[in-house]
C-alpha cells in the first residue's frame, strides 16, 4: 500500500474514532483470531480493530491475527472456535455450507448488493438477524465483522467465453448459489478452498475461479494463471467475516466489549478503502496482461433469466424446513430498499 493510502486509511481509522475516550482501562486480556492466507484486504479491517484496541486499552488488550492456517484450517475454525482453542477467526460461509445453512444466503446470485454504501447496511443488520446468530451460536460464535466482500468476476484459462456458451462445461470455482449460478451456464461448479485454487490450475484440474475483484485473485495467486477475466459479470458475492469466540467474549469487562462493538464501523470503512485501493492498483495490470471480457445488456439479461429466479428459490425450497429461509431471503431485499432511501 502506497504511502498516500496508508495515511489515508489512518486518518480514516482517527476521524471514525476521535469520539471515543483515548484510554479504557481494564485488566491484561490476549486473543488469537485464526485465519488462512496472508495478510490481505480482507484482513485490514480487523486489524485496524487490533491497532485501536492495544492502543485504546494501553497495550492491555492485544488482539493478534495469526495467518497461514497457524491456528486451524480455513474448514475448521468454527470447530476451533467451539473447542475454545482461539478467541475469534475468518470464516467463509461457502467452505462449510451444511455448518452456517442461513448464511448461505450470502452466496445466492443477483442480490442487491453491489453499492458499497448499501452493502455495509444491509450486510451489517444481517449479522443481527436470529438465523445468522443462530448458525453461530451452534459452534459457540458470534458473528463480529462482515467482510464486505466485493462482487465476484471470475479469471480463466483457455478460451475466453465471450458468449454464455463458452461456460458450458468449464470446471470453476464458485461456491454455494453463486456455483449454482455456475451450473444454469453449463459450468461444472468446484468449491475448493482459495489457497488451493492456484495449484488446481497449474494441474489443469481447473478452468476459471470466481473470487471478490480484484483484490483475492492477486492475493492468491490467480491473475498470474489466468488468460481472460469478466469485468461485469457481477454474479454476487459471498460473505468472509470475523466471529469471536463467545465464551471469551462473555469474559471480557464491559467496557472492553463495548470498545469492540464501537470500532466495527471503523473496521468495515478500512476493509472498503483497502478493496479500493486494490483495485486501483490491479485493473491496470489486468487489461495489460489478460483478454478482458466485457458482457452486453442482452447477455446479462439472460444470465439473470436462467440464474437468478430459479436458484433463489431452490434454495428457499432446499433451507424451508432448517429455519426460516424465505424471511431471511426477503430480509436482504427489504434492508437495501431500506439503506437506498
Amino acid at each position: 500500500m502506497t504511502y498516500f493510502k496508508r495515511t489515508a486509511v489512518l486518518g480514516l481509522m482517527l476521524a471514525s474514532t476521535s469520539a471515543m475516550a483515548q484510554q479504557v482501562d481494564g485488566p491484561e486480556v490476549n486473543w488469537s483470531l485464526s485465519m488462512w492466507g496472508n495478510p490481505r484486504a480482507l484482513s485490514a479491517g480487523i486489524e485496524a480493530i487490533s491497532d485501536r484496541v492495544e492502543e485504546a486499552t494501553g497495550g492491555k488488550f492485544k488482539i493478534e491475527v495469526f495467518y497461514g492456517g497457524q491456528l486451524s484450517s480455513s474448514r475448521e475454525n468454527l470447530d476451533g472456535i467451539l473447542l475454545n482453542a482461539f478467541e475469534g477467526a475468518a470464516i467463509c460461509n461457502f467452505y462449510h455450507p451444511g455448518k452456517n445453512p442461513a448464511w448461505m444466503v450470502f452466496s445466492l446470485p443477483f442480490l442487491p448488493l453491489g453499492d458499497p454504501k448499501i452493502d455495509k447496511q444491509v450486510r451489517s443488520r444481517m449479522f443481527e438477524h436470529p438465523a445468522i446468530v443462530a448458525d453461530m451460536a451452534a459452534w459457540n460464535a458470534m458473528p463480529y465483522l462482515t467482510g464486505l466482500l466485493p462482487q465476484y468476476e471470475v479469471l480463466g484459462k483457455g478460451p475466453a467465453p465471450t458468449e454464455l456458451s463458452g461456460w458450458n462445461g468449464l470446471r470453476v470455482r464458485a461456491g454455494g448459489g453463486l456455483g449454482d449460478a455456475m451450473e444454469a451456464l453449463g459450468a461444472t461448479k468446484q468449491t475448493l478452498p482459495a489457497g488451493e485454487t492456484s495449484t488446481a490450475f497449474q494441474r489443469g484440474a481447473l478452468d476459471a475461479a470466481a473470487f471478490p475483484y480484484t483484490y483475492a485473485h492477486v492475493s492468491f495467486g490467480i491473475s498470474e494463471e489466468a488468460d481472460w477475466f469478466t469485468s461485469n459479470l457481477a454474479p454476487g458475492t459471498s460473505e468472509c467475516g470475523w466471529v469471536l469466540n463467545k465464551t471469551a467474549y462473555d469474559a471480557l469487562p464491559e467496557q472492553y466489549q463495548t470498545l469492540l462493538m464501537d470500532l466495527r464501523d471503523m473496521g468495515m470503512d478500512v476493509e472498503q478503502e483497502a478493496y479500493a485501493t486494490q483495485d486501483a492498483k490491479n485493473l491496470p495490470v489486468f487489461r495489460e496482461t489478460m483478454q478482458e471480457i466485457v458482457y452486453s445488456e442482452e447477455q446479462l439479461a439472460e444470465f439473470r433469466k436462467v440464474a437468478g429466479q430459479p436458484v433463489w428459490d431452490a434454495w428457499i425450497e432446499a433451507n424451508k424446513d432448517k429455519f426460516d429461509a424465505q424471511g431471511v431471503f426477503d430480509a436482504i431485499f427489504t434492508y437495501a430498499e431500506e439503506a437506498a432511501k
